[in-house]
C-alpha cells in the first residue's frame, strides 16, 4: 500500500490543467520544489481565484409518466471519473419544497459519490446537501436540494437537472427520490439503479519477485486499457512511478530508465520527474490514444524499465506501479515492484 499511495501522489499531485509542474516560487525567489511547501512573501496574499464562466445549461427529457407527481431518471451506467445525467421531474405543485435522494450503494463508499444540480439562477452546477451514512465504509447516504415548482401538474411538468459522479470503485447505486410539496404532502419516485464502471485494464509481462541488474537488461510491462463502459474517456492517460529507499540514499531519475514503445516512433525513453521532497519520481506516458477512447477501443501502453549500473548498492527494492486516468481522475492502479541485485 505504501508503494500506491506515493504513486498515486506523484500521480494526482501533477500540476492541474494551465498550470506548469513546480512553477510556485519561495519567497526568496528559488523555485520551490514539486511536493515541497514554499513560505509565503511577507506582505503579499493570494490572488483572488478567476470567477468562473456561466456553465451552459442542461436540457433533460422529463421522467416518468403523467400519473406520477414526482418522477426520477439516471443513466444505466456511472463510468467513474465521468458526469452522468440524472434529473427529477415534478407534476404537482411545490412551494418552498424540498427534494430528498436516499442512495444506497454496493461496491463503494457512498462517500466517494458527488451528486450535483444545475441551478438555473447562478448557471452553475452546486452540490447538494448531504447527510452521510455512519462508520467508515457508509453504503447509505441522503441528499437534499430545496424546489419551487407552483405550476407544475401533469401537462406542465418541471424538471431539475442532477449529475452524478462516482470517484471510487465499480457497483451498483440505487436511488429513491422524494419530495415534500410545502403544503403538509410528501411523494415518492419509484427507485431506480445504476451500475458504475470503468474501462477494463490488464498488466502483462511483469511478474510478483520480478528482479532487474543494475547495468542489466530491460523488463518489459504492458498495460491494457479497452473501454468496456457505454460512454467515451475522454484525456486518457498513463503513469509510471517508482520508489526506493537504502540504509543512506535513495533511487533517483538517473538510476532508473524507462522507455516506451509507439508504432511508427519504435523505442522512446520517457523522463522520470523526481517527486521533491519524497524522494520518488514519476512519468507521465506517451498518449496512445489521439481522441477520447470510445466504447470497445482499446489503448496499449508498451514499456520497458532498466536499472542503471550506478543506480546506489544500499537499495535492493523499489516499489513502482503504473496508473491510468482520464483527465485529474485516476480510475485503475497496479503496484509492481522488484527487486535490484548485482551489477556489472
Amino acid at each position: 500500500m505504501t508503494a500506491l499511495a506515493a504513486g498515486l501522489a506523484l500521480t494526482v499531485g501533477a500540476a492541474a490543467p494551465g498550470l506548469a509542474a513546480g512553477s510556485a516560487r519561495a519567497a526568496d525567489g528559488a523555485q520551490a520544489k514539486p511536493g515541497c511547501d514554499a513560505p509565503a512573501a511577507r506582505g503579499t496574499s493570494a490572488p483572488a481565484a478567476p470567477a468562473l464562466p456561466p456553465e451552459a445549461a442542461p436540457a433533460p427529457a422529463a421522467a416518468g409518466n403523467a400519473a406520477q407527481k414526482i418522477s426520477y431518471s439516471v443513466d444505466s451506467q456511472l463510468p467513474i471519473g465521468l458526469w452522468s445525467s440524472s434529473a427529477v421531474t415534478l407534476r404537482t405543485p411545490v412551494t418552498n419544497g424540498k427534494v430528498r435522494l436516499d442512495v444506497s450503494s454496493s461496491g463503494f463508499s457512498t462517500d466517494s459519490l458527488t451528486v450535483q444540480r444545475y441551478d438555473t439562477g447562478t448557471r452553475r452546477w452546486v452540490d447538494l446537501d448531504s447527510a452521510p451514512g455512519g462508520g467508515s465504509w457508509p453504503t447509505r447516504a441522503t441528499l437534499t436540494f430545496p424546489v419551487s415548482a407552483k405550476g407544475a401538474d401533469a401537462r406542465h411538468p418541471h424538471t431539475v437537472a442532477l449529475r452524478l459522479q462516482d470517484l471510487d470503485r465499480p457497483g451498483t447505486l440505487t436511488v429513491a427520490a422524494s419530495v415534500e410539496d410545502g403544503r403538509g404532502h410528501t411523494y415518492r419516485a419509484p427507485a431506480r439503479t445504476t451500475t458504475a464502471t470503468r474501462p477494463k485494464v490488464t498488466v502483462s509481462g511483469w511478474r510478483p519477485g520480478s528482479t532487474l541488474e543494475r547495468g542489466g537488461s530491460a523488463r518489459a510491462v504492458t498495460v491494457t486499457v479497452k473501454n468496456t463502459t457505454n460512454r467515451a474517456y475522454p484525456a486518457l492517460a498513463a503513469s509510471y512511478f517508482a520508489y526506493g529507499v537504502g540504509r543512506n540514499r535513495a533511487l533517483e531519475p538517473k538510476d532508473l530508465t524507462l522507455r516506451q514503445h509507439r508504432p511508427g516512433h519504435g523505442w522512446e525513453r520517457v523522463a522520470l520527474v523526481a517527486g521533491g521532497c519524497d524522494p520518488g519520481m514519476s512519468a507521465t506516458l506517451r498518449p496512445v490514444a489521439k481522441a477520447p477512447l470510445a466504447p470497445g477501443a482499446t489503448a496499449v501502453y508498451r514499456l520497458k524499465v532498466a536499472v542503471a549500473r550506478t543506480a546506489p548498492r544500499d537499495v535492493a527494492r523499489a516499489d513502482a506501479g503504473v496508473t491510468v486516468s482520464n483527465g485529474d481522475m485516476s480510475f485503475f492502479s497496479k503496484d509492481l515492484p522488484f527487486t535490484i541485485r548485482g551489477g556489472k
